[in-house]
């Protein structure tokens, strides 16, 4: 079969990957980045010292987003996080704006949840935006050490107390004194961002950032 447009369907012709033109122009953006305070920053207002945060698309129950992720989550289309850390990546390079960051790392799924899936939703993306800001992309310095049912259906404050403890750092000789840019797919209350970053500081890393595929409104 030749390949199809992941947002409408319609095949796709010379030139275009993933998404055809229009749904590709139709994609929301955000347009934040790390120089000015946005939406993404406020999530972590009192919660815990994120130095700066930003998320390339917005987050529908509708739409291409929606679909984009969950193929990328569930149906083993896993190159769609390289996809949006290609694109994502070259734009945080041509802003400027990020500072100088030694580590990407993704938030880890479970050994357990890795293995069923074989993949991390997050890998690609965030190897993707590494190359771009010149960092050194990390796999293996998080932890989750329980195996949760999926969060998008709970609150913050359960989302907040399922996950404590959840994430741990390891390798921490080589974190200290690090700037981390922290990634991830989506961001709803910040609940499982916010106790990884925890983690990391803990780790000593010096700095904290934090890359989202999306961000719920």
């Amino acid at each position: 079969m030749p390949p199809a447009c992941f947002g409408c369907n319609v095949q796709l012709i010379g030139g275009e990957e993933l998404l055809c033109t229009t749904c590709r122009y139709e994609l929301p953006l955000t347009e934040y980045n790390f120089s000015q305070e946005n939406h993404v920053d406020r999530i972590f207002y009192g919660r815990v010292p994120i130095k700066k945060a930003s998320s390339f698309l917005y987050f529908s129950s509708i739409g291409i987003v929606k679909n984009l992720l969950h193929q990328l989550k569930y149906k083993n289309q896993s190159h769609i996080g390289i996809f949006l850390g290609s694109w994502y990546g070259a734009l945080l390079a041509e802003d400027g704006s990020l500072p100088e960051i030694d580590y990407v790392v993704p938030v880890p799924l479970h050994p357990k949840k890795l293995r069923k899936r074989g993949y991390n939703q997050v890998t690609g993306f965030g190897k993707q935006i590494a190359t771009a800001i010149n960092a050194t992309f990390l796999e293996d310095v998080l932890t989750k050490t329980a195996n949760t049912k999926t969060q998008t259906k709970k609150s913050r404050i359960e989302r907040w107390q399922e996950q404590q403890s959840l994430f741990k750092a390891k390798k921490t000789n080589v974190l200290t004194g690090k700037k981390v840019l922290l990634v991830d797919d989506v961001i709803t209350t910040g609940a499982t961002i916010e106790v990884c970053a925890r983690a990391l500081l803990d780790a000593q890393v010096s700095e904290v950032y934090v890359a989202t595929m999306a961000i719920v409104p």
